[in-house]
């Protein structure tokens, strides 16, 4: 089996959301801004709980914003 990650939208979703920033998001979501620098550029994948309060604030799924990928080995 090979590794798993997670890919997200979470950039593009703030840029059509007004063009959002990374604090405005941490902010909204209880995180440091840090905390979405990590996310965005998928060194961190969020606990579930802050998967789906990032989704909330773009009144989004949670698919929508997060995608599984299973790479090959």
């Amino acid at each position: 089996m090979g590794t798993n990650r997670i890919k997200n939208q979470i950039r593009k979703l703030r840029f059509y959301h007004d063009e959002m920033t990374q604090q405005q998001l941490a902010d909204k979501v209880g995180v440091t801004r840090q905390t979405i620098v990590a996310i965005e550029k998928q060194k961190y994948s969020p606990s579930l709980d802050l998967a789906f309060r990032i989704a909330r604030v773009f009144n989004s799924n949670l698919e929508e914003v997060f995608i599984y990928e299973e790479e090959s080995s």
